[in-house]
């Protein structure tokens, strides 16, 4: 329904302001791909308020890396990933974003992969995953790895940071941050999810990047989770729980992490089948809570205000969140109950950087 575009700037109208508000604040970035202008809100630390530091910088102990290296590893991963490992054989493109999927077509697991800069003869990714599932990842990869040459294993000693900037000028273009020794990073790259999520950086766990980064400061990672969320851009086990996602109405291919033309790998028959279709009834999108609310269960129900089944809640901070939404009732106020039985209502919103021509049907 294209109508449904005018909730684009709900934001604004429930009180969150340009400039700063609970936390929130708004800046603009320019898209080098495509000349537009992105709003992009993001949740910053309280010391960033004295205009000290162009970028902050979030320590993400919740992701992990493994290494997969051989002359084998781009074959053995484009059979069980949605995304196309050939992108990263073309100039400038080293990082990727992609889901493993189950053999009925449901997410497993969501991952980046960076190109290895020092790899033999060019073969070789680190994989970033959800640090709770690094296991049952590396089990996975092993059981399809059967007589292919490559190696895989955990990288303990690495830790994953964002760099998100805090650029105020909406003039000025969003530039990747200045490093004093860019040796020292094992992966430095632009979030190939959205222009929104920053840059990814990987570093030995003794070193920091406000070390190395000039202007930066370190930031709190629940505020980059409150960044993720006010976006509505979704991450690790709890808003794709394994088994149960599906990845088109995790919005995946509006991440760059699917390929419809590359062939067949675990999952394809059935993702590519909804694809064509055209038909995506229910979508993950960004909510927010008419107040916090904690301690809120994965796959609560969702109803409009006349009772009608309207979703299921996934994850969230205080009172921003993500949810599986029935697109048919995504313009309407909803409801659930809280853990302590309290009715709380909520409000659904489409992401800016989703597709300007994308219709909620």
């Amino acid at each position: 329904m294209a109508g449904f575009n005018f909730i684009r700037g709900a934001f604004t109208s429930l009180g969150v302001k340009i400039g700063k508000h609970n936390g929130l604040s708004e800046t603009l970035l320019w898209d080098v791909a495509t000349p537009v202008r992105i709003r992009v809100r993001k949740y910053t630390q309280e010391s960033g308020k004295d205009g000290h530091g162009q970028f902050v910088c979030y320590q993400l102990p919740h992701r992990t890396l493994l290494k997969i290296q051989g002359p084998d590893t781009s074959p053995f991963l484009q059979g069980i990933i949605t995304n196309d490992m050939r992108l990263l054989e073309e100039p400038g493109c080293t990082a990727m974003y992609s889901h493993m999927l189950n053999v009925q077509g449901r997410t497993l697991y969501d991952i980046l992969l960076y190109s290895l800069k020092e790899a033999e003869g060019g073969c070789g990714v680190f994989l970033e995953c959800d640090s709770t599932v690094e296991n049952s990842i590396l089990k996975h990869l092993k059981v399809y790895k059967i007589r292919r040459k490559v190696s895989i294993s955990l990288c303990p000693e690495l830790s994953v940071w964002a760099v998100l900037s805090q650029q105020s000028n909406p003039d000025q273009e969003a530039r990747k941050p200045e490093m004093s020794a860019p040796e020292k990073a094992v992966v430095w790259e632009a979030d190939p999810r959205a222009v929104q999520m920053g840059w990814r950086l990987v570093l030995q766990n003794q070193l920091n990047p406000w070390e190395i980064i000039a202007s930066c400061q370190k930031g709190d990672t629940v505020d980059y989770h409150k960044h993720r969320y006010s976006i509505g851009l979704p991450e690790g086990v709890d808003d794709l729980p394994p088994g149960v996602a599906l990845p088109l109405e995790s919005n995946l291919v509006y991440m760059q992490g699917i390929s419809f033309s590359k062939g067949c790998y675990i999952g394809q028959e059935l993702t590519a089948r909804t694809y064509h279709t055209g038909v995506t009834r229910k979508r993950l999108m960004p909510v927010r809570f008419s107040s916090p609310v904690q301690q809120l269960e994965e796959g609560t129900a969702l109803q409009t205000q006349s009772g009608k089944p309207a979703g299921k809640h996934r994850s969230g901070v205080g009172e921003l969140g993500l949810s599986l939404i029935r697109t048919a009732h995504a313009k309407e106020v909803l409801t659930l109950k809280s853990s302590d039985d309290t009715l709380v209502t909520l409000e659904v919103f489409v992401p800016d950087w989703w597709p300007k021509d994308m219709e909620i049907n």
